[in-house]
């Protein structure tokens, strides 16, 4: 197999077309670069240069060749600022879980500002329940999930990254939205509810049994994932309780109400304490740079005359 100090020799004498003025680029003696060239004809199995009094010529083999040995230079020489840039977390790939009703409030965001700050970083995204991501983080599969608590402490790390309300939603003409105040515990008794799976479900599960604090209701349908919720409520086969960000899914036929006191739904970044992903790190400097900047906004909002 032919080496890097080969190829090297072989592109200077077929640029400068003169071993001498070769060898000197090189800073070697032309002796040892002429061996150079014969092992290297002999690795590849043509003749490469043609040498003769008035100096050196390539062959249509060492024509094609040069592109060649051109292009493994550059990779030889890209390839440690690569492997430095992948351990220092500037490039590489990261396996990502998200919930679905994180993409209608965070996701685009967020990758936008992947795309700034870790150009180089390629992202692989998977939607998966909160349950779901903690056994993907847990074989690999997954190195960050965004995925709602509770997690174990001692197995995985976290930040939260989103909170938001529950809000009831009612099919528009509902009664419950005629009421002019925020909605209480009792104005939801009796009502028929799109109740959320304690299975499939069970963070919006017990928020629910929270908010409604052992008040007798109907459960119409069960089911596990929040877009089914909404269209089920949509047409018009009970109300339910969802997280605010809902309300940017557009469905037409469905009105929101707020919830006095309503419970808090949470998002947050996980991953496994220690994950070896050099990525991690600068990801997680990224979600406190964007939780900063949104607590920005929210204290100095701008002005409808900026």
């Amino acid at each position: 197999m032919y080496s890097l100090e080969q190829v090297r020799g072989f592109v200077a004498v077929a640029e400068e077309l003169h071993f001498g003025r070769a060898a000197e680029r090189l800073n070697m003696t032309q002796p040892p670069l002429s061996r150079q060239i014969q092992r290297l004809e002999v690795e590849v199995g043509v003749q490469l240069l043609e040498r003769n009094a008035r100096g050196v010529q390539l062959t249509a083999a060492g024509s094609a060749f040069l592109e060649d040995a051109r292009r493994l230079l550059r990779l030889a020489e890209a390839a440690p600022d690569a492997a430095r840039r992948v351990a220092e977390g500037w490039s590489g790939s990261l396996n990502i879980g998200f919930t679905a009703s994180w993409a209608y409030r965070l996701l685009d965001d967020f990758l936008k500002h992947m795309s700034v700050s870790l150009p180089g970083v390629s992202l692989e995204l998977t939607e998966l329940a909160s349950s779901q991501q903690l056994d993907a983080l847990l074989n690999g599969d997954l190195d960050l999930g965004f995925a709602r608590p509770p997690f174990d402490d001692t197995v995985f790390e976290s930040i939260r990254v989103e909170h938001e309300p529950l809000v009831v939603a009612a099919p528009v003409g509902h009664h419950l939205l005629r009421i002019r105040r925020p909605l209480t515990g009792d104005d939801l008794g009796g009502e028929d509810f799109i109740m959320h799976s304690s299975t499939g479900a069970q963070y919006f599960y017990g928020l629910t049994v929270q908010a409604l604090a052992g008040r007798h209701v109907v459960t119409a349908h069960t089911v596990s994932q929040l877009l089914t919720m909404m269209l089920l409520v949509a047409a018009r086969r009970g109300i339910a309780l969802v997280p605010d960000s809902a309300r940017r899914l557009g469905l037409e036929g469905i009105g929101f109400a707020e919830l006095v006191d309503a419970p808090e739904v949470e998002l947050h970044a996980v991953w496994v304490r220690g994950g070896r992903n050099p990525i991690l790190p600068r990801v997680r400097t990224l979600l406190d740079r964007m939780q900063e900047d949104a607590a920005e906004v929210s204290q100095h909002p701008k002005s409808v005359l900026d």
